[in-house]
């Protein structure tokens, strides 16, 4: 074991310096949410079309009667049988919170390319019961830049050429499906895109990684540029 092992009294001592430098990170987030409530918007003038467990739906119904929306982009290919398990992870960590958003005026969706019968069937298996819709023969994922696809424009990840990415050793892929989240705000029925975050923008909503900060041991990540390489569906994990 490679840490130092002190007295009680030393142990406290360095646990008061490392709280101030706490408190100094949730000032400045506090400061970063106030920055990212700030933002500018965008009014979205094309309709997207969904289907959904209730029927065809356009971005302003996943609203229902809330005026916000979080729209995580599930990476689900039509040919896949089942969703991504880094994606699955984080669906495990928001899947619980979803009735605390509604309770502040925010609906929650997940969004895939997938059809609709094959997000049902993962989703039973999963024991998730969260809103899910398949963009399906919609412009949706590639206008938001989380499928990549040279050839319907969408070519850019985390707001930067997703090959110039590949080639630094930042992501795994040029092409094909990505994870994201973004976020809307509804006035009437105009709706506007305010916020959206790929890569380590998603970590605050990974309650497991927060945890494992707390931790000696950490996070266990390999370095690289799919670090939840490591990370298998809930029920595919061996005792």
């Amino acid at each position: 074991m490679n840490y130092p092992v002190v007295s009680r009294t030393e142990w406290l001592a360095a646990r008061k310096q490392l709280l101030t430098k706490e408190k100094e990170l949730t000032r400045q987030r506090d400061a970063l949410s106030a920055a990212r409530r700030a933002l500018p918007m965008v009014k979205l003038d094309k309709v997207y079309r969904f289907d959904g467990r209730n029927g065809r739906a356009t971005l302003r119904d996943l609203f229902g009667s809330h005026r916000q929306l979080i729209v995580y982009h599930f990476m689900f290919a039509p040919e896949w049988e089942a969703g991504c398990p880094s994606c699955s992870h984080c669906a495990d960590n928001f899947a619980g919170a979803v009735v605390h958003l509604n309770a502040r005026n925010t609906a929650f969706a997940a969004v895939s390319r997938a059809p609709l019968a094959k997000i049902d069937a993962f989703s039973k298996r999963m024991g998730w019961t969260f809103p899910w819709y398949s963009s399906a023969g919609s412009d949706f994922n590639y206008d938001f830049h989380i499928t990549l696809d040279e050839a319907a424009g969408s070519v850019e990840y985390n707001f930067e050429n997703a090959a110039a990415l590949v080639k630094a050793g930042k992501l795994w892929a040029a092409e094909g499906e990505l994870p994201g989240l973004s976020v809307f705000l509804r006035d009437g029925d105009d709706v506007f895109h305010t916020y959206s975050a790929y890569q380590r923008g998603l970590d605050l909503l990974l309650n497991t990684y927060n945890y494992l900060d707390l931790t000696p041991l950490g996070r266990q990540d390999d370095d690289g540029p799919n670090p939840q390489a490591w990370i298998r569906h809930h029920d595919r994990y061996t005792a």
